[in-house]
């Protein structure tokens, strides 16, 4: 089974390439460039440097969502073009389990955190269980205090990563009454190989689509919805 798994939700763009025993390319971007500019040109570099037939992979992963709005779109589109040209199923993995999935065998609680702006974030809660990630609290939007209150209750070390982290800190340490620990740089930002790894065990349990019905997951309104919505108009 070969994967090409894309994840473009946030600051991060990242392509990797993956069968179920190897990593065998991963290219990763942290820039002020956007993913428009970067996510094609990416792909077409690690298709170069490992001699991939893309006609040979079995199946497109994505970061659905949530995230930023138009880097969820642009992944989308990616993932729909390729997968209709190439007659291949799309896996979609939420946003937060593919980057608690960089936690891989961690022996605390998972607390993903992606700046949802508003003082709010896009946030979860996981462990791993026999090698298999649990979702505990499924992906959601909410206030940072919450889910810290949250964590509070489970009375577990939790571990907390993603780019809200820096974003949230000082809230973060004033509220938080159990033990925690921040992931370190390589493991604390969305990466398409966890993307990957996590596709294959949706794979396993059937979770596939075509790209046709393929559609990123937003879990709240944009900016532009909410303030159409509070002049009493709608995007068509």
């Amino acid at each position: 089974m070969k994967i090409l798994a894309f994840d473009s939700s946030g600051l991060v763009a990242s392509v990797a390439i993956l069968e179920e025993e190897q990593l065998i390319a991963e290219y990763t971007l942290n820039y002020k460039k956007t993913h428009s500019q970067t996510l094609l040109p990416m792909l077409d570099e690690i298709v170069k440097m490992t001699d991939l037939d893309l006609g040979d992979i079995d199946a497109i992963a994505v970061a659905a969502g949530p995230g930023s709005f138009t880097g969820l779109r642009i992944g989308s589109a990616t993932v729909k073009g390729l997968g209709l040209a190439l007659g291949k199923p799309v896996v979609s993995v939420p946003t937060l389990e593919g980057i608690a999935c960089n936690l891989y065998g961690a022996d605390a609680l998972i607390c993903p955190m992606m700046d949802a702006r508003r003082k709010q974030v896009y946030t979860g809660l996981y462990e791993f269980a026999s090698g298999k990630l649990q979702v505990l609290e499924n992906q959601m939007a909410c206030p940072v205090e919450e889910i810290i209150e949250k964590c509070n209750k489970t009375g577990r070390k939790v571990i907390f990563l993603g780019d809200g982290v820096p974003v949230y800190k000082d809230i973060i340490e004033s509220k938080i009454q159990v033990e925690h620990d921040y992931a370190p740089a390589h493991m604390s930002r969305q990466r398409a190989g966890a993307v990957g790894m996590r596709a294959f065990d949706y794979i396993r349990e059937g979770k596939l689509e075509t790209a046709a019905d393929h559609a990123p997951v937003y879990l709240r309104k944009s900016q532009a919805e909410r303030e159409l919505e509070a002049k009493g108009q709608t995007l068509e």
